[in-house]
């Protein structure tokens, strides 16, 4: 479905900022998950499902045109070392399937480039592992590189980042048991009737953290989710960051995503990030590394 054509968002900041320690943390996240035929007929079947995106980016001020790419796709991932399997029968009870999302941005600020990607594992039976297990960011421009990595250990996050901006430098730190915007873009696609709405406690996202500079630690967000013909809006509301972001996504299963659009003050400004959705297509990407099928970015709109 391709009806979107652009994603407003209105929003007013009238609610007082609380108290943290009065609001639940964490969603009973896909706590009635089960595995419908249709599940396991669309993401085990050896296809990873790769959304292109026309992407118009904020930064320093100014809109900036790109692409944005979201792949989605089910691997085997050790409970123990949060990395992707190699040798699946030696890790025996530490083996689990997840969801992954890798999030791609890739566009230019004058004359040099930014290229972006995030990278987030969780859980599809989350009956037995509610916490999305790891996250990863980069972001590379003519600057420098940064580097950030979350994961789930003794029942808290264990943030690990790397900046090569002085006041940011190399840290080390953990935060509770709290939801993750980055794990979002996951839960919608495993079930969207299972997100959360009201008050809650949440992790900022990777991406907006480090383009905005901004400490990495919990804020409490307003969760609201609006159903339309043919699509659902979810919209996450920082209430003392002033930002915004709504996630539109298709009503039906699989719950494709059609598009995000992103407020928020940069350098004393309002602005705003779109992304709509160009192309689906569900392929075993990983083997298509030869130039003869370089076609594929041009059907994507990815062009070289």
């Amino acid at each position: 479905m391709q009806k979107l054509i652009s994603l407003t968002i209105i929003f007013f900041l009238t609610l007082t900022y609380s108290s943290c320690q009065k609001k639940q943390p964490l969603m009973a996240a896909n706590s009635s998950f089960t595995e419908t035929d249709s599940f396991k007929s669309y993401w085990y079947n050896g296809l990873a499902e790769i959304n292109s995106y026309q992407l118009s980016q904020s930064r320093y001020g100014e809109t900036r045109e790109g692409k944005a790419v979201l792949i989605f796709v089910t691997e085997d991932f050790s409970e123990k070392k949060q990395v992707k399997l190699d040798d699946q029968p030696a890790a025996g009870d530490h083996k689990i399937s997840v969801l992954k999302m890798n999030f791609t941005k890739n566009f230019v600020t004058g004359i040099y480039p930014y290229s972006m990607m995030l990278s987030a594992f969780t859980p599809i039976s989350s009956n037995q592992y509610p916490a999305t297990l790891k996250l990863t960011m980069s972001s590379q421009e003519w600057c420098g590189q940064v580097f950030t990595q979350v994961n789930w250990k003794d029942k808290k996050y264990a943030i690990q980042s790397n900046s090569y901006f002085e006041k940011e430098g190399d840290e080390q730190k953990t935060v509770p048991n709290v939801l993750l915007e980055d794990e979002l873009w996951n839960r919608i696609r495993l079930g969207p009737e299972a997100l959360p709405t009201g008050k809650v406690i949440l992790l900022p996202g990777l991406f907006y953290t480090r383009l905005l500079h901004t400490e990495l630690a919990p804020q409490e967000v307003n969760l609201k989710k609006e159903d339309f013909a043919d699509s659902i809006r979810y919209t996450i509301q920082f209430e003392k960051a002033k930002r915004t972001l709504a996630i539109v996504f298709e009503k039906k299963f699989p719950f494709k995503i059609l598009g995000w659009e992103e407020q928020f003050t940069e350098r004393s400004k309002p602005v705003i990030t779109r992304a709509t959705l160009i192309k689906t297509i569900r392929l075993d990407y990983w083997t298509k590394n030869k130039n003869e099928f370089n076609y594929l970015r041009d059907s994507l709109g990815l062009q070289r």
